[in-house]
């Protein structure tokens, strides 16, 4: 069978593992929410990704764009997460001197990062995370903007710098690895 140039070897293909890994929450606030596209839906999935990052003991870091102005961190993710401490930037990309430190002490070389908006903070800390040689996911269902195509056009810019996609359900069952655990009975009512 004559190998196909475009693909990488399989044991070079990235994955999501529960030891690697840290979950990026990106300015999921107060007053930001109320105007972004299907917001409900991005609500819900980054909260279950919240929970599913705790109940796996997988790092979480949070980020506030300018908290004075656009408020808090949503309360449905803070009280999942409620000894994370979200670390408020004015930059558009997360990865502030604070969130990089949080990122490096955690050990984890993977980010699985959901928030918005897609085309402004998620797509430029996204960016940095792979020109920082971090491999980037993208939970495509849990990042959206205010406009679909604005979310459209930053999704395609990610993908096409690297970022892999995945949405809400796969990268948790990639991180659970198997059924019958207590980790996916503990998940799996939040799952259906």
């Amino acid at each position: 069978m004559k190998s196909n140039s475009n693909f990488a070897p399989h044991s070079l293909l990235p994955r999501l593992k529960r030891e690697k890994t840290l979950l990026l929450i990106v300015d999921l606030q107060e007053r930001l929410m109320p105007a972004i596209d299907n917001a409900a839906e991005v609500e819900k999935n980054c909260v279950l990704l919240a929970r599913a990052g705790v109940q796996l003991k997988i790092p979480i870091v949070i980020t506030e764009q300018n908290p004075a102005r656009l408020g808090s961190t949503l309360p449905s993710i803070l009280e999942i997460v409620s000894d994370n401490q979200p670390i408020p930037k004015m930059s558009f990309s997360a990865c502030t001197p604070s969130t990089l430190n949080a990122i490096a002490a955690s050990g984890r070389d993977t980010i699985l990062i959901c928030g918005v908006e897609s085309h402004v903070c998620v797509l430029q800390t996204a960016l940095d995370l792979l020109q920082g040689e971090y491999s980037v996911f993208g939970v495509r269902d849990a990042i959206a903007s205010r406009t679909l195509e604005n979310a459209q056009i930053g999704w395609e810019r990610m993908m096409y710098a690297g970022v892999l996609p995945t949405s809400t359900e796969s990268a948790i069952f990639e991180l659970l690895g198997e059924a019958g655990t207590p980790d996916f009975k503990a998940l799996l009512p939040f799952l259906k």
